[in-house]
């Protein structure tokens, strides 16, 4: 790393953002009392639902790219397959898989209470890697996964198979509360996530980014 290089570096982490603009950025798009009550149900079953910046950033990009047929793997209560309904086309189908059936009742009521028509999603209980190796190759436009990390980069690889050219990915808990980047942690779910970084990263098929979102949302697209 060249000196210029360095110093603009050291400027970016000296600066950063501050909390309250973090906050701000979190906050931008609101939530209705759908959504705040889809997050009381998933305090309440003790699920960690996806941030508020991470959600409207899944909406967008689901919008960005027109996203019809999308894959979730990790229902929860409903709050990030809300934001990607919102985000997709008005005739396109949510799949979306998790081993609780009583997480997707929930995630039922928030999709009805919200409006959304109940031939827009498909709500499949199981094993996640046992589900999504029977989905279509090629067919999706957009996989999202917040399920067991350590097996992200078993979802990635799947994630792979199932989208269609130009189609995106997107991981939550990427920063996984600052123990991504903390090299002192060394648990099982950090060192996964930094796996499927350092997958991502290196795979020459994928333009990525890792969001500072929420608890942070890795991004990549299938390059076309």
């Amino acid at each position: 790393m060249s000196t210029a290089a360095a110093s603009i570096r050291e400027g970016i982490i000296a600066t950063g953002i501050d909390p309250t603009s973090w906050a701000y950025a979190e906050d931008y798009t609101g939530e209705d009392e759908v959504v705040t009550g889809a997050r009381a149900s998933a305090e309440d079953s003790g699920i960690s639902a996806i941030g508020p910046g991470a959600a409207s950033a899944l909406s967008m990009l689901a919008a960005a790219v027109g996203a019809k047929a999308v894959v979730e793997i990790g229902t929860g209560t409903g709050v990030s397959g809300l934001a990607l309904l919102r985000g997709m086309r008005t005739d396109g189908t949510l799949t979306t898989v998790d081993i609780d059936a009583e997480n997707q009742r929930l995630a039922r009521k928030t999709f009805l209470d919200a409006g959304v028509p109940s031939n827009r999603f498909r709500l499949i209980a199981g094993s996640a890697l046992d589900v999504v190796t029977r989905l279509t190759d090629g067919h999706y436009d957009l996989v999202f996964c917040d399920a067991d990390k350590r097996e992200y980069t078993a979802y990635l690889h799947e994630a792979l198979r199932l989208l269609r050219p130009g189609g995106l990915v997107a991981f939550d808990n990427a920063l996984w509360e600052g123990r991504v980047a903390d090299p002192s942690h060394r648990d099982p779910d950090t060192n996964a996530i930094r796996d499927l970084i350092r997958a991502i990263r290196e795979n020459d098929d994928l333009v990525s980014a890792l969001l500072p979102a929420g608890d942070g949302l890795l991004t990549a697209v299938k390059r076309p």
